[in-house]
Order: C-alpha cells, then structure tokens, then sequence
C-alpha cells in the first residue's frame, strides 16, 4: 500500500508556517517565551522626578535592591518563592511624586492602588517563581504579588485585584 504525500508546495508552505511559530514562540515574550536581554519589560511615567518614563529591562530590575518570600496564593498550588523588588524600592528609585499608582497588564488590565498602601513588607514585583523566571504563560515576566501568608490584610479581594500578572507598565498620578 503506498502512502500519499501532500504535494511539494504544501509541504514548503507547512514548513513556512512552523518556521514562523516557532520563532514567534521564541522572540515574543507574548507568545509566552522569557524576556531576552536587553528587552523592556516595565515602564515607569507620570510623575516621577525627571518626568521623562522610566523603563526597565529584567537587568536594570536586578540592580535595584531584591526581596524574597515565600507564600501561598489563590493562583498557584502550595507555597511559592518569589524573588524581585519591593515595589516600594521601585517608587523610591523613579522619584515616584503620586498618591495613586495605575498598574497595566499586557492585555490592558489595570487596577488603581493608593500610594498609602505602597509599603515596605508589602507588594513585590516578582521577576523569578521558584528560582526561575516567569514566562507570560506563567503570569510572568512580571508579577505583582504581596506576602499574602504573612498578614491577613493581604487575603482580601482588594489585594487579589491588585495583584496584576504580567505587568508592563505603572503610571504615576493624581
């Protein structure tokens, strides 16, 4: 019995395509791949000192102090290490000049948090889960996550809210 085999031009076509996703795969931290060096993965504007925004590859995150801890929470299964900087340190480093912090997420969600709630202890902007870094298929590369076990008040709906995966972007304002 023979097998039959697409034509030559379907073939090149399907080899094309694969090409393709396989790179977008690859070179979209979109297409849930990690950040590549070099690569902005957070911009900072609005008022913060300078005025001009602020924006952050994974290394210029690193040099900023970092935290960790571990925790529980409503998304991920037992407890979890996260590593990254307090968001806290972050507002310091950019002049942050707001009382209320507007957080993005790629697919444009965004929450409000008051700058009042801004402290250290808190919220994390987590760039590793479990020592390695997060792909946006594992809400990465940047997660704002808060020690949720360390403190009640950090097991509230508001706070669940707050804590936007894939974040891109923090606007400072009134």
């Amino acid at each position: 019995m023979t097998q039959s085999h697409p034509a030559p031009a379907m073939r090149a076509a399907r080899r094309t395509l694969l090409a393709a996703i396989a790179a977008a795969a690859l070179l979209s931290p979109l297409a849930g791949g990690l950040a590549h060096a070099g690569e902005t993965l957070l911009v900072v504007d609005g008022k913060i000192e300078g005025a001009a925004p602020r924006s952050f590859d994974m290394d210029a995150l690193r040099q900023l102090p970092r935290i960790e801890f571990t925790t529980s929470t409503v998304w991920t299964q037992g407890a979890t290490r996260f590593a990254g900087v307090a968001l806290s340190d972050l507002l310091t480093a950019v002049g942050a000049q707001s009382d209320v912090l507007r957080l993005v997420a790629i697919n444009d969600y965004a929450i409000d948090i008051p700058r009042a709630d801004v402290a250290p202890g808190g919220a994390m902007i987590a760039y590793e889960m479990d020592g390695k870094p997060m792909s946006v298929r594992s809400k990465g590369p940047l997660w704002l996550v808060y020690p949720y076990d360390s403190n009640v008040a950090f097991r509230t709906e508001a706070i669940y809210a707050r804590s936007i995966w894939q974040l891109v972007r923090i606007e400072l304002r009134d």
